[in-house]
């Protein structure tokens, strides 16, 4: 498993090894638009939430404690009608860069229409073969994206097992009452975002993926130039996909987790190196032309 070979060199030093689950989920509900006296049953949500993340076996590999994925997941709660909730969703991941202290931001997503249901105590279930609930079949979801570009980024498309895992999900969830996030009906939804990442026309991006981080990033201690001209070669592939589908939901993921990551890396880039991934990037992610006029300062 390369990302359990990589991480074993990242922390040798680390003599007690304990194996487990996946992910190291922090998980955050907010009911501050809620007019009630008692707001024990979002207390106990998040509880619920946390240890279906965090005690689920996503994966038939055994992680080692530092191994585990760095993720989030923030829920706003707008409406609640005793089982009845209606929210907005944050979900955020991390990936541990070698040789340094820091993290790179691998997702950073939104749902803002998530409405599912949850009586106070109830298990939260779930099943690879059937849509239980919307709620857990939501998080499982993601669960399985972050798992997915998590191996993608340290060998090349090595998250397809978990992609298709988390297509099964979309798929089982057609019949699901709330199935306009699960369906082609809308541009920017949990079926398009897996679509995209399986979808061959769109294979630059998990390239990039792989390349921007193990080849380019996990190598910038040491040779910071070369590691950049990588970063640089990934970032052109997405011009592949830019120049098919101008307005990509993929590209709009891409660039909401990294546009500040990319504008930090070429901060004390050559003058040359700054005016040729300047005018990439204005052309592939425009949403962002202002910000990228920072590298050239």
């Amino acid at each position: 498993m390369y990302r359990a070979a990589f991480i074993i060199i990242l922390f040798l030093f680390v003599s007690k090894i304990t194996l487990g689950q996946e992910l190291n989920c922090t998980v955050q509900i907010i009911s501050s638009q809620i007019q009630s006296s008692d707001k024990r049953i979002f207390k106990t949500l998040q509880t619920a939430i946390y240890e279906f993340m965090n005690n689920r076996k996503w994966t038939a590999e055994q992680f080692r404690s530092e191994e585990r994925i760095e993720c989030s997941i923030l829920i706003n709660v707008t409406e609640w009608n005793i089982d009845e909730f209606k929210a907005t969703m944050q979900i955020q991941a991390r990936r541990p860069i070698y040789n340094s202290s820091y993290d790179s931001r691998m997702l950073n997503i939104s749902e803002s229409n998530l409405q599912f249901r949850y009586l106070e105590y109830d298990p939260l279930e779930f099943s690879e073969n059937a849509h239980i609930s919307e709620l857990t079949s939501v998080l499982a979801f993601y669960a399985y994206i972050i798992i997915g570009l998590d191996y993608d980024s340290f060998s090349l498309l090595g998250g397809s097992n978990y992609l298709n895992k988390a297509q099964g999900v979309v798929n089982n969830a057609q019949s699901s009452e709330h199935k306009k996030g699960w369906t082609s009906m809308s541009k920017k939804n949990k079926y398009w975002l897996v679509d995209d990442m399986l979808n061959q026309i769109y294979k630059p991006y998990r390239e990039c993926i792989y390349n921007y981080h193990r080849q380019g990033l996990d190598k910038m201690a040491d040779d910071a130039n070369s590691s950049r001209v990588i970063i640089t070669e990934s970032l052109e592939g997405l011009e592949k996909i830019y120049l098919q589908e101008p307005s990509s939901f993929i590209l709009r993921v891409f660039f909401d987790s990294k546009a500040d990551e990319i504008i930090n890396i070429y901060s004390s880039a050559s003058p040359s190196e700054k005016s040729r991934i300047v005018k990439l990037l204005k052309k592939i992610d425009p949403a962002n032309t202002t910000r990228y006029e920072k590298i050239l300062k």
